[in-house]
């Protein structure tokens, strides 16, 4: 199963969204995704048809698909291949038409001539033809009429009602030329200023994805072994290829430092304005910038496969998906062309009923067409989602799914994990003791390290690093126990255990420590680590308070360390001492008394993660907890919580008055241009305009004030 991710042309809009999104299922591909904000398109292959045969079908649509890979020659553009291109066409020849309006103060009277009229208007017409015409024929025969229907139409009525009134003499009251070429070109216009306007919302994913295509300096080695550095586009680089990057230069590709000491700015990836230090083994993120040192480095993944490219990926996935809100808007959309018809054609005949004059009612009948705009109520949710996803990311927050935006606007309570969430899980040692008298201190410690390597448990990984060795016990059997620990036998019998209190509960009354040590059921010793609490943690814990969300402490950690915890930050509620199992069952019984995020960074935490309403984890957190989670903040720690909840609320917010405007301005809009209270030439305006609106008002929520 091969999926595809394609960049379309020519989407206008939520109908020519719709049109291809049935057109791939009608072929069979599997979980289609269709942007109307991006032009992203994905979908995974069935193998019933090859790629070429979907691209020949999307066009015979009336959209284009962009070559898949750079290196392919793309097609020759048409004469006229953008909106602002037939614009300025357009206005050329509508510019002199719309000067007999102002005949008052402008005295041209072969203006008034309808044959110089028809010169003019004619390559107006021509030109919009070629574009709306073509589009609107094209829906209408896949059973998707598009916007570009109504506008056809109108601007179609308007020139045959006023060539007919040229051919026959009737006079000036018959002409309209002008009101012809004013639609089209101001329609063009409007699709200019509405193109523009999507592209800003799509801004700060075009900033990372500029990010990806970058030089890299190849490092090869000629028949001497003497060392040769190639400039190369990082695009060609491949998996072990070597490199060299200097200070001020961007990291080309994810990679792994193997000489040399740097420092590096993450800030496009993570959000995070000051720099790290990287050293030898350290993985570096492409799309990152070396701010200081000099380093050689190995290739671990492609362009294609590297976090950055996964991050847009997944952000345009995202933005591809249509939360729940959207779904009554595209049900409207779908129908809302045909109903708009029917509008007109009813506008028509009752304005000649009651007016018995046929050119003020054929008027408002075009008036009605071109001003209905399905594309306000198609992009609504779309400009909107595009610029609040696009600025997570840009502060390092990674929404899997639009829903999640829509999710966070109820959230009522949030649940961390203690050791890594809001803790750093950056254990040391802090003390430990030998109970048994026949057991040395340094048997016990192989002992303990030959337990604890085969745990991913951060304070098992700490013991472990700190008593490194390499005469480890050689085990028969190895297991670990979830929430308890490490269990092994040896050859010989023995059984040795490693883990939480719950193991030594019946032996010691003593509860204070991490770590307690059996042999075949002894106590033999204790171990104990620290764990400093995340800088940030009291004022996300804080924050939260603030805005009326319950806070909760959810642990398999003691109940007297994490009441210690909660006191110091202020967290509502304290359940310890909680398996994975349990912390799953928590978790949903949390759910059901209200939405319920979860923040975790553990295996442990994955069911829970799963479970709760929005599960949201830590980038540096086990792959497992990151993959179940429905949002990953990228940065190192929580800080970046509050923006995430301040997104998703404010993201919604903005759907909502989008939404709310593309009803009101169609409700209120079509009964005015029906009562004959604008001209044709307006609606046209207040067309493209309404869409405009939206986009600004989405793109306001790149500067709006979440937190």
């Amino acid at each position: 199963m091969e999926t595809v991710n394609w960049k379309v042309e020519g989407m206008t809009c939520s109908n020519c969204a719709l049109t291809i999104h049935h057109y791939l299922e009608k072929e069979g591909m599997k979980e289609v995704k269709v942007n109307l904000a991006g032009g992203d398109v994905s979908f995974i292959l069935n193998g019933n048809t090859t790629k070429q045969n979907l691209v020949k079908g999307i066009e015979s649509l009336g959209y284009a698909v962009e070559p898949e890979h750079p290196g392919e020659i793309k097609r020759s553009r048409r004469f006229l291949s953008n909106h602002l291109q037939r614009f300025l066409f357009c206005l050329i020849f509508t510019a002199p038409l719309m000067l007999h309006m102002f005949d008052k103060w402008v005295h041209i009277h072969w203006l008034m001539n309808p044959w110089v009229q028809l010169a003019f208007c004619i390559p107006v017409y021509m030109a919009g033809m070629d574009f709306f015409g073509r589009s609107a024929i094209k829906s209408i025969r896949n059973g998707m009429p598009n916007m570009n229907v109504l506008v056809a139409i109108g601007a179609t009525a308007a020139f045959v009602y006023s060539l007919t009134g040229a051919l026959l003499g009737l006079g000036e009251g018959y002409l309209f030329f002008e009101t012809t070429a004013s639609v089209i070109t101001l329609v063009f216009l409007g699709n200019y200023l509405e193109d523009a306007s999507i592209r800003s919302t799509q801004r700060a994913l075009n900033s990372l994805a500029r990010s990806q295509k970058v030089m890299a300096n190849m490092i090869a080695f000629d028949e001497h072994h003497q060392e040769l550095i190639f400039p190369v586009e990082n695009t060609t680089l491949r998996h072990g290829d070597l490199l060299l990057i200097r200070s001020g230069e961007q990291v080309p590709a994810d990679c792994k430092i193997l000489w040399g000491d740097a420092t590096v700015n993450e800030s496009i990836i993570t959000g995070e304005s000051l720099p790290v230090t990287k050293r030898p083994k350290d993985l570096l993120i492409g799309g990152s910038l070396l701010a200081d040192g000099t380093i050689k480095a190995q290739v671990t993944a492609e362009a294609k496969d590297s976090v950055l490219a996964n991050i847009i990926n997944l952000v345009k996935r995202a933005q591809a998906e249509k939360p729940p809100v959207q779904q009554l808007a595209d049900k409207i959309s779908a129908v809302f062309v045909p109903v708009v018809l029917g509008i007109a054609a009813i506008t028509l005949v009752a304005n000649w009923v009651i007016l018995h004059d046929f050119t003020s009612s054929l008027m408002r009948s075009i008036a009605v067409l071109v001003i209905a705009c399905p594309c306000a109520m198609g992009l609504a949710t779309p400009a909107a989602i595009a610029v609040g996803l696009g600025r997570a990311a840009r502060n390092g927050i990674l929404f899997r799914h639009a829903r999640s935006l829509e999710l966070f606007r109820n959230i009522k309570q949030v649940v961390f994990d203690k050791t890594g969430t809001l803790t750093t899980g950056r254990f040391e040692m802090a003390a430990s003791k030998v109970l048994a008298e026949n057991i040395p201190e340094d048997h016990f410690r192989q002992i303990v390290y030959s337990l604890e390597k085969y745990s991913t448990h951060p304070i098992a990984q700490c013991i472990a690093t700190a008593w490194k060795r390499k005469d480890e016990i050689r085990w028969s059997s190895i297991e670990e126990v979830k929430g308890l620990g490490m269990k092994a036998r040896t050859k010989e019998g023995d059984e040795y255990v490693a883990g939480s209190y719950k193991v030594a509960m019946a032996l010691t009354k003593d509860d204070t420590h991490n770590v307690y040590v059996l042999r075949n059921g002894e106590l033999i010793g204790w171990i104990d680590v620290k764990d400093e609490v995340r800088q940030e943690a009291i004022t996300v814990v804080q924050y939260l308070r603030h805005k009326g969300v319950r806070t909760i402490l959810l642990s398999g950690d003691r109940l007297a360390r994490c009441r210690q915890l909660a006191d110091f930050l202020g967290i509502d509620e304290v359940i310890a001492e909680q398996t994975p199992e349990e912390k799953l069952t928590v978790v949903e019984d949390l759910t059901l008394q209200g939405p319920t995020a979860m923040v975790g960074d553990g295996i442990n935490d994955a069911p829970a993660l799963a479970k709760a309403t929005i599960g949201i984890s830590l980038s540096e957190a086990s792959q497992i907890a990151v993959q179940t989670a429905d949002v990953v903040l990228m940065g190192h720690g929580i800080k970046n919580l509050p923006l995430s909840l301040g997104l998703g609320k404010h993201t919604f917010r903005t759907v909502q008055q989008n939404l709310f405007w593309a009803f009101i301005y169609n409700i209120i809009a079509i009964p005015v241009a029906a009562f004959g209270l604008l001209t044709p030439t307006f609606g046209a305006l207040v067309m493209g305009l309404s869409d405009v609106v939206l986009g600004i008002n989405s793109v306001r929520l790149f500067v709006k004030k979440v937190v």
